[in-house]
């Protein structure tokens, strides 16, 4: 069961039967024994089951036989060859099914979620992931020392390493001293065991190779009748030698590592010096990350939709034939530099026809390479729904909850489909869970019939949206974030009211305390809101989500996501890859409010503020001054203040409000010139008045010891987070993902401020400073040399992905360089300094 109480990763009470409780303890070390989670029996029958199904066996005349047993788990131990949220995401079906987990962490993550959740753990080396994740002889090291049978590679490090699935299936499975009891008793059944292979969890070597190769699997995708993209068949060997390969094809260009995925060592290149640019970063992310800096340059298709369909395949124990399922396809075309940032099944983009047709030459590639497993297929679809094929990721992809939630009945029924589940059978040599397969619509199994799941293979039921939740600064071009999660709030598994109730999934791989390393990946958790109704509510749902998703002590992505989820292009489901450069053209300066809701905020402050002075028995701020009488018998009595948006030299805001009997709250909210020094109207400019609107407050729950105000206004339910308040009585609140420092004053108090005069700022313009913590990788100009504006200065190094730093100057000297190659940065280490340029 993967709903919201199985993901939850405080520490939890393991329910299980007795007669499992009794083996899984028989299997620990006595060591380890000390270290699980307590395990909780359950009385006979009684995991599992709906109250429907109850309901009917209660009124049922027949006596009840008991339940069949449940089949032994698929393995008696795996080892999960990865870390942070992927990790954790399989600890938990493997424990929900009875399986004994090992984990393998660096000396980074030594406190991480997915050491703590695992039955064993094993350090396998240093930080860097060149000495431990991606180290192959230290995986397989552990491999043999914990007696694991199988080994469940998740995404990214080694999970489309060819090498290391044909490595892992080599291996015997030790059957040592930790490797627990076997189960065998004749000599036939121990020689059985003694030789028993160690089983890769996903697809064969073969199809790793053959399809996680972008250049092969690009040819085995024509020879089975697939789409493709124009390009070159074959490794592009140097910078020259991409130019070459573009001008035939014509810009733009799109230069990609030929192992791996999620956007790394990849560039869309408009002209030769883009493309010599693209050659030489790509090649050196595509090394880190995957160990082959091999690229490949094909046509960039222009504002296209970025789709995949899911794929669950396995050979049938019974018949001997290849099961396949396909579910209904992902859109995945909200990108940040070919990062994916929100998900989305089913697409609002693609007919189902076309999703059909796309359906029928996945299967036909699928049957072309014998492919066993989860994987994913990758297209690229035009506004005409043309579509093209980009890729197979032979692995789980980072999106999979999208198409879990939506698969079979939908994730409230709980009658859907677990990938990593199915990919645990299939494994074993179990073929897909009989369960999955009957989820299959027969109306439309191969994608002929207009009903049903309209063209799925497995059908679905209603929309399932995510947002990826990366420890970046949007504010300063999403650069990586680092140090400790002081804070860590998820949302509540069921967000809204009624018909507009949504159910929420948090993958997540951190927990309080956790600290953000520059090692590895940024991704901190997945976010996941399905509605049984539509995508409009699935929508709000993630961004209620969000608003009840606190992170304090790293800069993260939330803000952006909230905006981009109230973006109405977005709602309209106008979503091509396209999208995030056409509306955020400049980059990201924050959450866009509108007037009214800006209104809105003002008064929620306004009442929080009051609440807490409540609290001290006086008012916040001298608000005894404020026209009318401050009152804590909440009488009718209007009362004045002004309310400062983003301090006291931001936007000003009157706000006259009465507080009734009932707790609700009405007000009239008036924008005021800056510094005007007056609250009277007639001293006030006409337009001023223009920007007035009147509010309603119903009602706010909210006391000051919470990190969440909830309030009802202006008809809606809504989330503020409430990030307490400094010295001088300026609250930090967050509404819409939108980070405001308020000040709420009295009149006399704001007419006193009036005569302050705002601090300048530190001209730092002579200086360049690493946007992020990280390595310095490289200088490309030396003491002495005159920049041109854009001139590559030099590279940063963060979380494996190098980022150009470049001249804001044109015609500026080089003074001196601060910083040394190779060494360790910290965020606004000064790296140059330019000369002071002498004025005219």
């Amino acid at each position: 069961d993967l709903r919201p109480s199985t993901f939850d990763l405080r520490p939890s009470t393991f329910v299980m039967s007795s007669g499992k409780l009794l083996s899984t303890l028989l299997r620990a070390s006595p060591s380890r024994i000390l270290n699980t989670p307590c395990f909780t029996p359950l009385s006979k029958g009684s995991i599992g089951r709906s109250e429907r199904f109850s309901a009917e066996a209660a009124s049922s005349k027949q006596p009840s036989s008991p339940p069949p047993p449940p089949p032994p788990p698929p393995f008696r131990k795996i080892l999960i060859a990865n870390r942070g949220e992927i990790a954790c995401r399989v600890l938990r079906t493997a424990r929900a099914h009875g399986i004994p987990t090992v984990a393998i962490y660096s000396t980074a993550d030594v406190k991480s979620a997915h050491v703590s959740l695992a039955d064993e753990a094993v350090c396998i080396g240093p930080p860097a992931s060149s000495e431990s994740y991606l180290d192959i002889d230290k995986v397989c090291r552990a491999i043999e020392e914990t007696g694991a049978e199988g080994v469940h590679p998740g995404y990214g490090f080694l999970s489309e390493n060819a090498r290391f699935a044909e490595r892992v299936e080599a291996m015997e499975v030790n059957e040592g001293p930790h490797g627990g009891p076997t189960g065998a008793e004749t000599n036939e059944e121990k020689k059985k065991e003694k030789e028993k292979k160690v089983k890769f969890i996903g697809p064969s070597a073969h199809a790793i190779q053959s399809l996680g190769d972008k250049i092969q699997s690009k040819l085995i995708a024509e020879a089975a009748g697939v789409s493709t993209i124009p390009g070159f068949n074959g490794v592009v060997t140097s910078p020259d030698h991409a130019v070459e390969i573009a001008q035939e094809i014509g810009y733009p260009v799109m230069i990609k590592a030929s192992s791996g995925g999620g956007g790394k060592g990849m560039r869309i290149c408009y002209d030769a010096a883009q493309v010599e640019e693209g050659y030489r970063l790509g090649s050196a992310e595509a090394k880190s990350f995957f160990g082959d800096d091999c690229l490949l340059v094909e046509k960039y298709v222009e504002d296209p939709h970025h789709i995949e369909i899911q794929v669950l395949s396995g050979r049938n124990p019974a018949t001997g034939e290849l099961d396949i399922l396909c579910f209904a396809e992902r859109e995945c075309s909200i990108q940040r530099r070919n990062q994916k940032v929100i998900e989305e099944s089913p697409s609002p983009h693609l007919l189902p026809s076309t999703r059909r047709e796309m359906i029928r030459q996945v299967k036909s590639l699928v049957r072309n390479v014998d492919y066993e497993s989860a994987g994913t297929v990758e297209f690229l679809v035009d506004k005409h729904q043309n579509f093209y094929f980009l890729e197979m990721n032979t692995r789980l992809q980072v999106e999979h909850p999208v198409t879990e939630l939506i698969s079979g009945d939908g994730y409230d029924s709980g009658n859907y489909v677990d990938l990593v589940h199915g990919m645990l059978e299939v494994a074993a040599g179990r073929g897909i869970p009989q369960k999955y397969l009957d989820l299959v619509d027969r109306s439309n199994a191969e994608g002929e019939a207009e009903d049903g799941g309209e063209g799925a293979n497995v059908r679905y039921t209603g929309h399932a949206i995510e947002a990826r939740i990366y420890a970046e600064d949007p504010f300063r071009g999403f650069l990586p974030s680092t140090g400790p999660l002081v804070k860590y709030v998820e949302p509540p598994p069921v967000v809204g009211e009624g018909e507009e109730s949504c159910h929420i999934r948090i993958d997540a791989g951190v927990v309080p305390g956790y600290n953000v390393s520059p090692f590895y990946d940024p991704i901190l958790s997945k976010v996941i809101s399905y509605s049984a109704r539509s995508r409009g509510h699935a929508i709000r749902g993630l961004g209620s989500a969000l608003d009840q998703y606190l992170l304090k002590g790293v800069q993260h992505n939330v803000p952006f996501v909230r905006d981009v989820l109230r973006n109405r292009d977005f709602v309209k489901g106008y979503t091509p890859t396209s999208f995030i450069g056409e509306h955020y053209p400049d980059g990201f300066s924050g959450g866009r409010l509108s007037k009214k809701e800006t209104a809105e905020f003002a008064v929620i402050a306004r009442e929080i503020g009051r609440k807490r002075g409540l609290l001290m028995k006086g008012p916040p701020l001298a608000l005894a001054n404020a026209r009318g009488n401050y009152s804590h018998d909440g009488d009718e009595e209007e009362e004045e203040v002004v309310v400062c948006m983003g301090g006291i030299f931001g936007d000003i805001y009157r706000v006259s409000s009465k507080t009734h009997d009932d707790g609700s709250v009405t007000a009239n909210v008036t924008k005021m010139p800056k510094n005007s020094g007056s609250l009277d109207a007639g001293s006030e400019p006409e337009e001023a008045e223009e920007e007035s609107h009147a509010i309603a407050l119903s009602s706010m729950d909210y006391e000051p010891a919470d990190n969440f105000a909830k309030v009802v206004i202006s008809g809606e339910i809504r989330a503020l987070q409430v990030h307490g308040e400094d010295e001088t009585g300026m609250l930090k609140l967050t509404m819409y993902g939108s980070d405001e420092d308020v000040l709420v004053m009295s009149p006399g108090e704001y007419q006193l401020a009036c005569h302050m005069n705002e601090p300048k700022q530190k001209d730092l313009g002579n200086f360049v400073m690493s946007p992020m913590p990280g390595t310095l990788i490289s200088y490309g100009v030396q003491e002495g040399d005159i920049v041109e504006m854009g001139q590559e200065l030099c590279v940063v190094e963060a979380m494996k992905m190098q980022n150009v730093i470049r001249s804001h100057k044109a015609g500026a000297k080089v003074g001196k360089l601060h910083g040394v190659v190779g060494a360790s940065l910290r965020a606004d280490e000064v790296l140059i300094e330019f000369e002071q340029m002498e004025s005219a």
